[in-house]
């Protein structure tokens, strides 16, 4: 889990023990894009005298650092542009720094790719759905796969299809007779 600056408490702690203690396994990695370089550092230290005093003591068992460092270039001017960010995140253990690494990249993966996606292209956020809104999200998560699984270009124009072929359209793509 992220700990982030509105539990200012716990973030402080987590900061002050990675301040003050000797990571028990570190990684690091760098990637290159068209645009783009990231380095990244991960830290995992041992958080069990760290949180003795608070409500989570028996929930957190190891504080993780992620720091990156990361170059952006504009490509109108050519310029280079640098970008500082230290995360801070909590685990129920004590795991290899190369697994934390991985675990939060595969989270932020999921994040950018389907929630993303739901709340920009699905509408998630802006629906004003109050009475009942889970069956609304189930279907929009029905209709969200349907595409996904018959992608013929870009999701937004994909469904932007699907609106204008109505339901005989999704009944195609699911190889069910139009009515």
């Amino acid at each position: 889990m992220q700990v982030k600056d509105n539990q200012p408490t716990l973030h402080q702690k987590a900061k002050d023990l990675c301040a003050s203690a000797t990571p028990l396994s570190t990684a690091s990695s760098r990637d290159r894009g068209r645009n783009r370089q990231e380095e990244r550092s991960v830290a995992v230290f041992d958080a069990a005298t760290a949180f003795t005093d608070t409500e989570w003591a028996s929930l957190i068992g190891a504080v993780i650092r992620i720091e990156r460092d990361v170059l952006t270039r504009n490509a109108k001017t050519g310029l280079w542009t640098r970008s500082s960010e230290t995360a801070f995140y909590l685990a129920t253990t004590v795991i290899p720094a190369v697994r934390a690494a991985s675990a939060i990249r595969d989270h932020w993966k999921v994040e950018n790719t389907s929630h993303y996606t739901r709340d920009v292209t699905m509408g998630e956020d802006r629906s004003r759905i109050r009475c009942k809104p889970g069956i609304f999200a189930r279907l929009r998560s029905f209709a969200f796969n349907i595409l996904k699984a018959n992608r013929r270009s870009s999701l937004p124009q994909d469904r932007y299809r699907a609106a204008i072929g109505g339901v005989d359209y999704l009944l195609g793509l699911l190889n069910i007779p139009q009515r």
